[in-house]
């Protein structure tokens, strides 16, 4: 084995018993929060369905560009923050995955909430919180956890279920959280292994999250089909 696979091993066998600790004042009540906020607007970002609204008056009323338009639009935003919580290499890196965190979790969740006002969900109702929710795990974690059963159904039907169901709530901000830490501790250990060079580590954070969050909106975008408005 090389030198450089060596030192790859031993910096994941020392990085990786650490995950869970990287944010460690995160818990799952932290996705209800992001997802309240991408909802209603934070700082410099309008509420979802605001900014939804604005794409489909740009496009002319047609829903299909305008959720095309909402996609691209996040996208950038989540290759933006992934460049910024990117840079810094190893040294940083207990301090960077909290921030990738809810910068992930706040515009992957404003994207989905975008795509279903777009197609006639209404926001305020909480199995439409739920179905957003299932949206951010993305169409393979969701197939497997409704083959397991801990998932009732795939998004749309979460989200035109007969009533809510309380115990999903405690459910899907678990898996959510459970996912982005997975998913962002995964991408700084592939930053540390591969590269340790912090300004290429901050280009591969902008490529992974831009990515990630284009997959989850195509798949937003394929599972959330239109209804119609009340």
């Amino acid at each position: 084995m090389s030198s450089k696979g060596i030192g790859g091993r031993l910096v994941e066998q020392h990085l990786a018993p650490r995950v869970p600790h990287l944010a460690p004042d995160l818990t799952a009540s932290f996705v209800r929060e992001a997802l309240d906020r991408a909802i209603h607007g934070v700082g410099p970002l309008p509420a979802a369905a605001d900014a939804a609204d604005k794409q489909l008056r740009e496009q002319h009323g047609d829903v299909k560009r305008a959720v095309r338009e909402v996609i691209e639009n996040h996208v950038r935003y989540a290759g933006a923050q992934g460049l910024l919580t990117g840079v810094g290499g190893v040294v940083t890196a207990a301090f960077a995955i909290p921030a990738n965190l809810t910068g992930l979790a706040l515009i992957q969740a404003r994207m989905i909430a975008g795509i279903a006002h777009l197609r006639g969900y209404d926001l305020a109702d909480a199995r439409v919180r739920n179905a957003v929710l299932a949206c951010m795990l993305g169409g393979d974690a969701v197939d497997k956890l409704v083959k397991e059963r801990k998932l009732p159904a795939p998004p749309m039907a979460i989200a035109t279920a007969p009533v809510h169901d309380p115990q999903l709530d405690r459910v899907l901000s678990a898996e959510v959280t459970s996912g982005l830490i997975t998913r962002v501790a995964g991408k700084r250990l592939a930053i540390t292994v591969a590269r340790r060079t912090p300004v290429v580590g901050g280009a591969f954070g902008m490529g992974a999250d831009g990515l990630a969050t284009w997959r989850i909106g195509r798949y937003a975008d394929r599972e959330l089909r239109p209804r119609a408005r009340p």
